[in-house]
């Protein structure tokens, strides 16, 4: 029984997999090697479903790798904040309203006081984020 999805042409598929190789990345040679090939793939006009589904796998495996080799630290709720704000120009004085006063605003600003779960909901409402980035 195939394991591939069946509107894939196995023999074109397989002469695709011979060609590029793709496994587990190990090295950056190795993902710059399998980076370009990707890039290649994106650039055609037209992809075959085989060539579609190689993409596919590529992206899976490189995306793995740099995971692995880049990890991205998660940021603190106040670090969250600063950076959401930040972006958009905002000031302490913009988010009183959410957090009731400009005591408690400048609290949470500073790190004297955590981020509430109500107010995380609120901030998420305020941002279009998900309320996890505050809690």
């Amino acid at each position: 029984m195939s394991t591939i999805t069946p509107e894939l042409d196995q023999k074109a598929y397989g002469q695709l997999l011979r060609r590029t190789l793709p496994h587990i990345i190990r090295t950056d040679d190795e993902c710059e090697r399998l980076t370009s090939e990707l890039l290649r793939l994106n650039e055609l006009e037209t992809p075959s479903p085989e060539e579609k589904e190689l993409a596919e796998l590529l992206t899976v495996l490189i995306d793995d790798y740099e995971e692995r080799r880049y990890p991205i630290p998660k940021s603190s709720p106040r670090q969250t904040l600063h950076h959401l704000m930040e972006a958009r120009n905002l000031t302490q004085k913009d988010l009183w309203k959410i957090f009731g006063s400009k005591g408690i605003t400048s609290e949470v600003f500073h790190g004297k006081r955590s981020i509430s779960k109500t107010q995380a909901k609120k901030l998420a409402r305020f941002f279009h984020v998900s309320a996890e980035l505050f809690i």
